[in-house]
């Protein structure tokens, strides 16, 4: 959803003039998008737009570089060891100094089971709505350690 939803705020910054959020939220909405405040600034900061006179652009112009940052995956193999669950909540064990980027890799997902990550050095604690949620997204999580 949130890739979509990426190529859509691409495509209406190459097609027309957008100069505040509240524009930009509308135009989403008017696309099947809708996107909270704090969703929209996320996907600002992520797409690394900048805001001028004529509103808002693409950085370099039209070009933006899909690969910045490392996807959930790679993030998890790499910092990743174990999940653990309890009910509605999952403990992810990272190596030493990874709970931080694995954490933030999962609040950029968006992902519709993960209500907020708390992380500490080595391991990361997600909130999900209920337990079979958790259940789902352990799973997930599960397949990108390996």
């Amino acid at each position: 959803m949130k890739q979509q939803r990426h190529a859509a705020i691409r495509d209406l910054l190459v097609k027309t003039s957008v100069t505040n959020q509240d524009e930009l939220r509308r135009k989403l909405a008017g696309r099947g998008y809708h996107v909270t405040q704090a969703t929209l600034s996320r996907d600002i900061h992520e797409l690394r737009l900048s805001k001028g006179p004529q509103g808002y652009a693409l950085p370099g112009g039209n070009d933006v570089d899909e690969d910045i940052l490392p996807g959930i995956q790679d993030v998890l193999e790499s910092f990743g060891l174990e999940v653990r669950q309890a009910i509605n909540l999952l403990v992810i064990i990272t190596r030493t100094s990874g709970a931080q980027p694995v954490a933030a890799g999962i609040d950029y997902e968006d992902w519709p089971e993960v209500v907020g990550t708390i992380a500490g050095d080595d391991t990361v604690l997600i909130i999900c709505p209920d337990d079979k949620q958790a259940k789902l997204l352990k799973e997930r999580i599960e397949g990108y350690l390996g």
